[in-house]
């Protein structure tokens, strides 16, 4: 479920940040481009989450 999660708020703020970005630079928004970005950069918070986050140690 966390990682459906962490997928939505990627897709949804890079959205929001392609259209801004694309806004700001007069250049045209690509819903495609950006939701493909979006998903990628994700995987690789999830992934990197992953490694990243300790051990639990059992007691």
């Amino acid at each position: 479920m966390k990682y459906l999660v962490t997928l939505f708020w990627a897709f949804a703020i890079g959205q929001a940040v392609c259209y801004l970005g694309g806004a700001l630079q007069s250049a045209s928004y690509n819903f495609e481009m950006s939701t493909i970005i979006s998903l990628v950069v994700g995987v690789i918070a999830i992934i990197t989450a992953r490694f990243v986050s300790p051990k639990k140690v059992k007691a």
